[in-house]
């Protein structure tokens, strides 16, 4: 399970439980100790995608949020992903599924604050 460098709080919770479900997936279709090129590049691209999303630490999780920030391909892996991935979750790692199953649950906010990214915040932290 990766952690990120440059995501905060419940973002990077969200980071870990994403990058736990891709090492699943990894693992057992692709029979790779590490994350092979193709698992790798997805992880990046969720790692970007979190520190860009407009709810920042507010944020419901992907299939709860009115914003579609995947493009379609990358979209589609994360579904096969967390297809594979989520109900192996509770052995591999319970605290974090549980997170997340609880966090699905969570009412939405339709819109979110402006300026509340994870990005522009730390944008404006390196400013100061």
């Amino acid at each position: 399970m990766k952690t990120s460098d440059i995501l905060l709080g419940k973002l990077n919770t969200e980071f870990k439980t994403v990058s736990a479900m891709i090492e699943i997936y990894c693992k057992k279709n692709h029979h790779t100790h590490s994350l092979c090129p193709e698992c790798q590049t997805l992880m990046d691209y969720a790692e970007i995608r979190l520190d860009r999303c407009p709810y920042g630490e507010n944020k419901p999780t992907c299939n709860t949020c009115p914003i579609h920030c995947y493009k379609p391909e990358p979209k589609e892996q994360m579904r096969l992903v967390m297809r594979f991935s989520g109900p192996r979750m509770l052995l591999k790692h319970p605290i974090l599924a549980i997170r997340h199953l609880l966090s699905e649950k969570r009412t939405v906010n339709p819109k979110p604050s402006p300026h509340c990214s994870n990005r522009h915040i730390r944008l404006q932290k390196r400013e100061k």
